[in-house]
């Protein structure tokens, strides 16, 4: 390498974050429902991503492969904390006050109870209906079946649909 020159596979990787950092930003936020520990998860992932660089951007699929880093990272950060009962990276998302659907009484606050997922269910949700990932995709970023994802997003989806029916039942009371 020459003096003044970079290097050419540190300018891959900053032209690699630079184009795709809204994107991973978004999918860090939508899994820990908490802006600064989505930073901090992205940020964390991609140091580790720079450390495999060559491997990654020769990956079918460079985001495939960065998105496994970034949930392998928040999963592994969680079983590294245990079950505390201080968890930052399920704090919810506040809901603008100036959202007139936020201010009618009837609205239940469906991303909160999302954020209470396990991080495996919430996980799949988030690349199923915010990334758009088919079970498949989502399947080879997990690291698993295509069977556990089903199992996953069903027992995901039954526990918001028990939480709705709650709310409904508690709002008629």
């Amino acid at each position: 390498m020459t003096a003044g020159r970079p290097d050419p596979q540190r300018r891959s990787f900053e032209d690699y974050v630079t184009a795709r950092w809204a994107a991973l930003y978004r999918t860090a936020h939508l899994l820990t429902g908490d802006p600064t520990a989505a930073e901090d998860l992205l940020q964390t992932t991609l140091i580790k991503v720079l450390a495999q660089w060559n491997r990654v951007r020769n990956a079918d699929s460079p985001d495939a492969y960065v998105k496994k880093m970034l949930l392998n990272e928040m999963l592994g950060e969680r079983r590294k904390s245990g079950r505390r009962s201080e968890k930052v990276h399920l704090v919810p998302v506040p809901v603008p006050s100036v959202d007139p659907v936020a201010e009618t009484s009837s609205r239940m606050d469906l991303w909160a109870l999302v954020q209470v997922l396990p991080p495996r269910q919430r996980a799949v949700l988030v690349l199923r209906y915010y990334e758009d990932l088919s079970e498949a995709e989502i399947a080879a970023v997990l690291g698993v079946s295509a069977g556990t994802v089903k199992s996953q997003a069903s027992l995901a989806l039954r526990t918001l649909r028990a939480h709705q029916t709650q709310h409904s039942t508690e709002e008629v009371s």
